[in-house]
């Protein structure tokens, strides 16, 4: 079962697709949303409905960051083919996954975001659909007045 709302966020550690190492600053909103695969239908959706969203995102004052089991390299290439800004998180040993309790299902994580704020867990998405994701999670974060989105 995935961490759930109240929950302590575990400090993490990856690299991005840049090949730094990086460790989310979990104490102002973030979002953390794990996808199984890079360059495939649903996750390019979702990737790029998150890019094109990062503008609001950054004003509201919120991270995003994507995880997957894609290394390094795979990341560099999915980002670059289409212009993703934000941080892809590499995790081929699923030890990302494995701290926010997201079962590898035949080595890809399921699609599953963490609302993430004040170090803890605040929202979670299980199932998530692409489409339209980047959006709704936008507007819960304002509804839950973690963040100033009213121009959304």
């Amino acid at each position: 079962m995935v961490l759930e709302p109240g929950t302590a966020v575990p400090e993490v550690v990856a690299e991005n697709q840049r090949g730094e190492r990086v460790r989310p600053d979990f104490s102002r909103p973030t979002v953390v949303y794990f996808y199984p695969k890079d360059d495939t239908s649903g996750c390019k959706t979702e990737a790029r409905q998150f890019e094109d969203r990062s503008d609001d995102y950054e004003e509201a004052g919120v991270t995003v960051y994507g995880v997957s089991t894609d290394d390094v390299d795979s990341h560099r290439d999915f980002a670059e083919a289409h212009d993703l800004g934000f941080d892809l998180l590499a995790d081929p040993d699923g030890t990302v996954a494995e701290a926010f309790d997201v079962e590898l299902r035949d080595g890809r994580t399921p699609r599953t975001t963490f609302v993430v704020a004040q170090n803890q867990v605040v929202g979670v998405y299980e199932g998530v659909r692409p489409d339209g994701h980047a959006t709704d999670v936008l507007r819960d974060l304002d509804e839950a007045g973690l963040v100033d989105a009213a121009e959304q």
